[in-house]
């Protein structure tokens, strides 16, 4: 197969996924001060990165375990479930408290920054709709099905709600494809949810960010395509990177544009390079294997590892700031970017640091203690 560590870890997953939180981080430093570049500035496309290595952990893992955990069980889709929620909830609430509570602050400082900007302000319903149903339909995770309540907090979490809704969905893409095979099972499900996508938009339902799953269910299950390569041989492999490729040039979930798609196809064929790098030609794989041992490292697993926490926390972090030096500094756009993220970069992360032991750590320690089988009497 390809490199993989103790514990059955694909080691250079930990800095891809590390590294998407941070484009996001960066992305979102543009957009608020002002200063534009490409790809680098686009904070949708390590959105999408994160959602491909979703896919493909979730499968990867699955394929790890089906002999004694086979989707067939009901009971294995609960022990799934649990784990998942247990590994997402207990820093979520966590946030989703803070960023309720801090509502207020970080409105008036997005009027600062949308002021500046000169572009349309946030609606305040984002950050001041303090109403049961908000809260409510957001401790279940049921706010991405819904238009209304999809984009409706300080926090950037339209896509955990997506990822949710993907959790919930995975053991019956599972048994699909285990029945009709990988191929015609992820095209199946591909294209029911481009079809779906298609018909809310032709009966006028429109959501704010694309937290339905049928609008990014093709970005999913790309990863999870070049995770089953996996258990392939070579020419079948590149069948399925050639097809997940096709998948994330769907126009529809987020930019449709040249550069976009581009971006998207680079991505497939980055990640299926680092994972199959044992089916490359030897030159290419000479090239990569030392960038992959690199991702794999201390620095990066610890950096893959604070990445859930430092995407939930670090809007509520950069806005304040970037509000801050924008009332307080007379600097060029690029220099403002610079300082908000030397800025907010340290907190974040060790905001990240914290909430990852505390919570985190621990939250998952209950999921698997849940879930761990128990010994006959």
């Amino acid at each position: 197969m390809t490199s993989v560590g103790n514990g059955g870890r694909v080691d250079c997953l930990d800095g891809l996924r590390g590294l998407a939180a941070l484009w996001v981080l960066v992305g979102h430093a543009h957009i608020l001060t002002g200063f534009s570049l490409p790809v680098i500035g686009d904070p949708d496309l390590g959105v999408d990165l994160f959602i491909m290595l979703s896919g493909f952990l979730m499968v990867f893992h699955y394929q790890r375990r089906k002999e004694r955990e086979p989707w067939e069980a009901s009971a294995t889709w609960i022990t799934f479930w649990i784990r998942r929620y247990f590994r997402i909830a207990p820093l979520y609430y966590v946030m989703l408290v803070a960023a309720l509570a801090l509502g207020p602050f970080i409105y008036d400082s997005r009027m600062i920054i949308d002021g500046f900007n000169g572009v349309d302000p946030q609606l305040a319903d984002r950050y001041l709709d303090s109403s049961l149903t908000n809260y409510l339909v957001h401790l279940t995770f049921l706010f991405g099905f819904s238009p209304d309540y999809a984009f409706r907090t300080a926090l950037p979490d339209w896509s955990i709600g997506l990822e949710m809704q993907f959790y919930a969905a995975l053991p019956f893409v599972m048994i699909l494809v285990g029945r009709i095979g990988w191929i015609k099972g992820i095209v199946a499900i591909s294209f029911a949810g481009i079809v779906t996508s298609y018909a809310l938009n032709r009966i006028g339902v429109s959501f704010p960010m694309p937290t339905f799953l049928p609008l990014k269910m093709h970005i999913f299950a790309a990863g999870m395509l070049l995770a089953g390569a996996l258990w392939t041989d070579r020419i079948r492999a590149y069948q399925f990177a050639a097809i997940a490729t096709v998948l994330v040039l769907a126009p529809l979930g987020g930019g449709k544009d040249m550069l976009h798609q581009s971006v998207r196809v680079a991505l497939v064929l980055i990640f299926f390079a680092f994972i199959h790098t044992h089916r490359l030609p030897d030159a290419v794989a000479k090239l990569l294997r030392p960038i992959a041992g690199l991702l794999g490292s201390g620095f990066f697993h610890n950096l893959g590892e604070l990445s859930f926490g430092a995407y939930l926390i670090h809007l509520m972090v950069m806005q304040p700031v970037v509000a801050y030096l924008i009332e307080m500094t007379d600097v060029s756009d690029p220099v403002r970017w610079g300082l908000s993220l030397l800025i907010t970069v340290p907190i974040v992360y060790g905001l990240a640091w914290i909430g990852y032991n505390l919570i985190e750590m621990p939250g998952q320690n209950v999921g698997r203690g849940l879930t761990k089988p128990r010994a006959n009497v």
